[in-house]
């Protein structure tokens, strides 16, 4: 469907396109990927308080405030949206962070693959929500609209299916590895090709950048903690994510401070 309301296409929406094509067809060129059970062994088991691997844990609460800091702004600052619908990919963004911080921390209390579904679904939430909030500033309303729910369904889907895959003895994370990741390069395509509607598009790249060095930390979780000797890469992970997902709640704060929106043009949205 045509991202603008009169039909016809523009060249960004064709790259959008060609880059979900793209993307799904680099994934789905590798073998089935099964969740590689070392992935469970994280480097700081240390307990603390009676918690067990307490770092990893007690780091979820920040995605608690931010999510909840994202939740009482969006409704209690309702005009900084052009439209009231424009409210709800970020409160399905906020919902998905909040709940991250329990599935997490159920997860890494005792890390298995039953337990790792509670840590992805709530994450599944949050990526559909962004990518959602930015095809309506940047797109189109009313393909965000449409896509909303479908994409809600895609994101629980993906890790429904992988975990499944996995109970029947040959895991498949490649649906989840689209969703995640292909959804992240989507949002960074729609602010790098659509005009922005509402200022504050900084705060949304520094939240990218954030998340992109969350992963770096993930990837060298015994690395850091071998340096540190105070901290692990997956504890940096989660707060490094948190502070991206502030990043956003920061853009949303400063729209309320500042004059109302842009109103919609007649055309096109």
């Amino acid at each position: 469907m045509p991202l603008t309301s009169r039909g016809s296409w523009r060249w960004p929406d064709a790259v959008l396109l060609l880059a979900v094509a793209v993307c799904a067809v680099v994934v789905y060129a590798r073998p089935p990927i099964p969740q590689a059970r070392e992935y469970h062994q994280f480097a700081d088991a240390r307990t603390l308080f009676g918690v067990p691997n307490a770092f990893d844990v007690l780091s979820n609460i920040p995605f608690a405030m931010v999510g909840i800091a994202g939740l009482v702004t969006v409704f209690q600052h309702g005009e900084i949206f052009s439209t009231p619908w424009e409210r709800w990919p970020y409160a399905t963004l906020f919902v998905g962070v909040t709940l991250t911080a329990a599935g997490s921390s159920f997860y890494h209390l005792a890390p298995d693959n039953d337990r790792l579904v509670w840590d992805r679904l709530p994450m599944t939430v949050g990526f559909m929500g962004l990518l959602t909030a930015m095809i309506a500033e940047r797109a189109s309303l009313a393909a965000a609209k449409a896509l909303l729910w479908p994409l809600l369904v895609l994101g629980c889907v993906s890790v429904l299916y992988w975990h499944w895959t996995e109970l029947q003895g040959a895991g498949d994370l490649r649906l989840y590895a689209l969703v995640q990741f292909g959804s992240l390069i989507l949002v960074a395509l729609l602010l790098a090709l659509y005009p922005p509607r509402y200022q504050g598009g900084g705060y949304l790249i520094t939240g990218l950048v954030l998340y992109a060095a969350a992963k770096g930390f993930e990837s060298a979780d015994r690395v850091i903690v071998n340096a540190t000797h105070a901290v692990s890469g997956h504890t940096l992970k989660h707060l490094s994510a948190a502070a991206g997902v502030a990043c956003i709640v920061a853009m949303l704060r400063a729209r309320a401070s500042s004059a109302r929106p842009t109103p919609l043009p007649a055309s096109g949205r």
